[in-house]
């Protein structure tokens, strides 16, 4: 018998739920519960072993060629947890923006205006961070510019894993907002992981709770606060006090 035994693990099973047209849902759980990897399969930077994705009555794991590859990017975008891994170090922030070009069309004037509305659209100037390296720009800074290249593709559902839990605390605040404001000016769908409910209560209008691969859990904010059903949804409550009352309740 050798000293080692093979064991299979799951990393998301049977994990079925709808985005709906500008609602903002949270996916919540801890470290290891299958978010990341649920928010990959939907990327299409991991190929699951069963099941189907449906985006606008597409069926996404059926598309194979670059143009529709590139129509599904260009209609669903991911924004990552460290917001220096999303860049090339090499690159200035120009060509990370620009680069997005190549999904919308936009070129010369027209691109260098609509780079310039994005930024300011997220609380940058662009003579700040234009011509720039990612390393000379502040994690807040950087997310924001990942938020911009969100904005510039405009796109109908945004990813966001855990965009705020490597930024400074005062710079969180001012990044959930733009998410806020892209789902209210563009309409755009977004899908927030975090492992804090706390968060997911105040900016969510539905709460999935993620636990060991597998959806145990789902409601409004109210009903999964206030009337957790699941042991382990009790057991994130537990940590989250008087803290998610509404502020109208102080």
């Amino acid at each position: 018998m050798g000293l080692f035994r093979r064991r299979e693990i799951v990393a998301v099973n049977d994990v079925s739920f709808e985005a709906k047209p500008g609602e903002f849902l949270s996916l919540v759980g801890e470290s290891g519960s299958g978010k990341t990897t649920t928010a990959k399969i939907i990327l299409k930077l991991l190929q699951p072993t069963s099941g189907s994705i449906i985006f606008e009555g597409k069926n996404v794991w059926e598309l194979r060629s670059l143009e529709e590859l590139r129509w599904y990017w260009r209609q669903v975008h991911g924004i990552f947890q460290d917001p220096y891994a999303s860049f090339n170090p090499l690159h200035k922030i120009d060509r990370v923006l620009y680069q997005v070009f190549s999904l919308i069309g936009y070129s010369g004037a027209d691109g260098d205006s609509s780079v310039k509305e994005a930024l300011r659209e997220v609380g940058l100037r662009p003579e700040d961070v234009l011509g720039r390296y990612p390393h000379e720009l502040s994690g807040g800074q950087r997310q924001r510019i990942m938020v911009a290249r969100c904005y510039l593709l405009k796109p109908k559902l945004i990813l966001a894993d855990e965009p705020i839990s490597m930024i400074d605390a005062s710079a969180r605040a001012g990044v959930v907002q733009l998410f806020l404001r892209l789902r209210e000016h563009l309409a755009t769908s977004i899908i927030f992981i975090t492992h804090d409910l706390g968060l997911a209560y105040y900016v969510s209008n539905r709460i999935l709770i993620m636990y060991k691969g597998s959806l145990v859990e789902e409601g409004s904010p109210d009903e999964v606060m206030e009337h957790p059903q699941h042991p382990y949804t009790k057991r994130l409550r537990e940590d989250v006090p008087l803290l998610y009352k509404k502020w109208s309740e102080f």
